[in-house]
């Protein structure tokens, strides 16, 4: 994937959500009467300011886009003028101030419920939940999933497609208790596999659930069927053609266009003899040598030819559903709560230690995951922006000084004791909230580079 796409859709990513964060933040405080001095996407050296007159709020977007923040007028940071105290943030009731903090996160799980709602309002589409390749010794094997079955329920669940198939095993395998997984077979018949408890326990171990159970979902076989070619590359000086199929390599049968593409990998500078079949039926005998090119530190052979995909070759494999508008919203309500429900479970066990810190992701994966998901296109893109508005969401009200969930704290705190904390005790937090923060963000680096270095 290119490099620079991945890093553009992160960077449009991060400004959505911290927009929408913010944004909450912003517009309550100004609806309650609080003066914004300043709504920051980013931190650091403002590339762009944006104010109309000295009293209104600044509006600035900063070099680097890791957060923002929205700066209030408060007793606290600065001197206020007498005339201006009752606009500070520090003087307000406490409801209003906890609302202003809450409203950051709330928005976050505001925007999900939208996104939500767009994407059931216009088609919500996936990979039909059919199994492909069993692997031996397995979860599935034991609990006899065979290749070709369709998952019909996982458990109280309809799996309408893989994602929501996956949704349900990352919840039932938090419960740990045996799963029954409705399937239907290759020949119609519908029948129950039976995952035991422990088995099930074990999928909250690792964040590869279906490698851990040991399945793979079932793909069409694309063809090896020549489609663009790119001007001056191996497969045009060879003579191929677009519509080209390709038959054998060096003798060797080509099954499907993945079996081309490893052969030529395989192959940097070294002449292949093939044997391909044009669109009319004719076969010809050709000779092409693969050009050496470098792809994460391995040599690899390259043609520049794309594939053909045949019309309609996926539409035995996918599945869209669609919704009215009221039905959409009450959907997208539930999924929200589902996601964060869950969330908030899958840190409570890595917490304690029963699920592994490996389901945390950093911002290099998160960029991985953004371009990746961008390339597929908007639809992907934006159930990726919903499930991060959540994570941000939840781990904006951990109860963590420095975090919105640490204000609420000490505002919960002053609720009980009838006073604030004192400036010390509130410093103090701030430290400890600040080391745990780097510890957390330490942590998913770790994990970020370990997975780059398999």
């Amino acid at each position: 994937m290119d490099i620079l796409f991945t890093i553009g859709s992160f960077v449009v990513a991060l400004a959505i959500l911290i927009a929408v964060h913010e944004f909450g933040h912003f517009w309550v405080a100004r609806r309650l009467g609080v003066k914004v001095l300043r709504f920051s996407i980013g931190f650091g050296r403002p590339l762009l300011r944006v104010q109309r007159h000295p009293d209104a709020t600044e509006y600035v977007l900063a070099l680097v886009p890791l957060g923002g923040y929205v700066k209030m007028l408060d007793e606290r940071e600065e001197e206020v003028p007498a005339a201006q105290a009752h606009l500070a943030f520090n003087r307000q009731a406490l409801w209003k101030r906890s609302a202003i903090v809450v409203a950051g996160p709330l928005f976050n799980f505001l925007f999900a419920i939208f996104a939500y709602w767009a994407i059931f309002m216009s088609g919500d589409s996936g990979l039909r939940p059919i199994v492909g390749d069993v692997e031996p010794q397995s979860i599935a094997a034991a609990a006899g999933f065979q290749s070709g079955d369709e998952l019909v329920r996982v458990g109280d669940r309809e799996a309408g497609s893989w994602e929501t198939a996956l949704i349900a095993f990352v919840g039932k395998s938090l419960d740990g208790r045996e799963l029954a997984v409705q399937v239907r077979d290759a020949s119609g018949l519908e029948t129950t596999r039976w995952i035991p408890s422990d088995a099930v326990r074990s999928l909250a171990e690792e964040p590869d659930l279906l490698g851990r159970l040991g399945l793979s979902p079932k793909r069409p076989t694309l063809p090896a069927v020549i489609g663009e070619l790119v001007p001056g590359e191996a497969a045009e000086g060879a003579g191929l053609k677009s519509g080209d199929r390709i038959l054998t390599a060096d003798g060797r049968p080509i099954e499907g266009w993945q079996d081309w593409v490893g052969v030529v990998r395989d192959h940097p500078d070294k002449t292949l003899a093939i044997e391909i079949e044009r669109a009319d039926g004719e076969r010809l005998a050709l000779n092409m040598t693969p050009r050496s090119t470098q792809a994460d530190g391995d040599t690899i052979g390259r043609i520049g030819a794309g594939v053909l995909v045949p019309e309609g070759l996926m539409d035995d494999y996918s599945v869209e559903v669609r919704y009215g508008p009221v039905e959409s919203l009450d959907r997208a309500v539930s999924k929200t709560v589902e996601m964060s429900v869950m969330t908030l479970r899958v840190v409570g066990r890595m917490l304690i230690g029963q699920a592994s810190v490996e389901n945390l992701s950093g911002p290099i994966t998160i960029a991985e995951t953004a371009g990746r998901t961008a390339s597929y296109g908007l639809e992907s893109f934006v159930k990726f922006l919903a499930v991060v508005s959540i994570s941000l969401g939840i781990l904006n009200l951990l109860p963590v000084p420095i975090l919105d969930g640490g204000h609420l704290l000490y505002f919960f705190i002053e609720w009980v004791k009838g006073s604030p904390l004192s400036e010390e005790a509130q410093m103090q937090g701030q430290k400890i909230g600040l080391v745990l923060l780097a510890g957390l963000m330490s942590l998913a680096f770790y994990l970020d580079f370990a997975r780059l270095l398999g």
